[in-house]
């Protein structure tokens, strides 16, 4: 404060900051709790995945071997997606990533040889839709490897259309295509029916399966 030419005083203004302080340490703690969860959450689903894969190879039945063998892949779609959350400073899944992961266990378990392509990008998306979303890809891309491109065929192409309003997802192959009879409701795959009720229940989108040409499309909007 100035009066004339002498100095005759000041304002000073303070503010307490202690709670911001411990605002901002209650959310760094969160955060870190929040990835450990997940981190956690992956390795409970290896474990799972390694005592499944380890009882499928001490059982004779060729039925049971092979329910064991799906349910090993689908734990670790879901352990993919948690580890991945469990590198992440947020709630938000970089699907990309588990996609490419997702494709390379796929082939990896592929008897001959398949070329993949990808178009478009899937960016990012909340764990609530990553989760039931890597799952219902996981299961599209073996039903093409396992029945479209079993005994003919080589080509697997991923599209995928990202708008604001929505994703729109096909998955296609050139192998030997549908039964001309082919109706979903009345289809015994399980991988199939997981498909429909995941995306009808948890992605609140629709499925369809469509003969186009000489290719088969799986066609997923959600």
């Amino acid at each position: 404060l100035v009066a004339g030419s002498d100095h005759i005083g000041a304002i000073v203004l303070l503010h307490n900051v202690t709670e911001l302080r411990r605002r901002d340490r209650a959310l760094v703690t969160k955060d870190v709790t929040i990835r450990e969860i997940h981190h956690r959450v992956k390795n409970n689903l290896q474990t799972v995945s390694a005592l499944l894969r380890l009882q499928s190879r001490r059982v004779d039945d060729e039925i049971a071997k092979t329910a064991l063998e799906e349910a090993v892949r689908r734990v670790a779609s879901i352990a993919i997606v948690h580890e991945t959350l469990s590198n992440s400073s947020t709630e938000s899944v970089a699907f990309d990533e588990v996609y490419d992961r997702i494709v390379h266990n796929a082939i990896e378990l592929s008897t001959h040889k398949i070329n993949v392509k990808k178009v478009g990008t899937f960016g990012t998306f909340d764990s609530q839709i990553a989760t039931p979303l890597a799952l219902v890809i996981t299961e599209l891309i073996h039903n093409s490897l396992e029945h479209g491109l079993a005994n003919s065929g080589e080509n697997l192409r991923i599209e995928v259309s990202r708008k604001a309003d929505g994703c729109e997802v096909r998955i296609i192959d050139d192998g030997v295509g549908l039964p001309l009879d082919f109706k979903w409701d009345q289809s015994s795959n399980l991988g199939l029916q997981i498909v429909k009720t995941l995306t009808e229940n948890e992605l609140k989108g629709s499925i369809e399966l469509v003969r186009v040409g000489s290719e088969t499309q799986a066609v997923l909007k959600f």
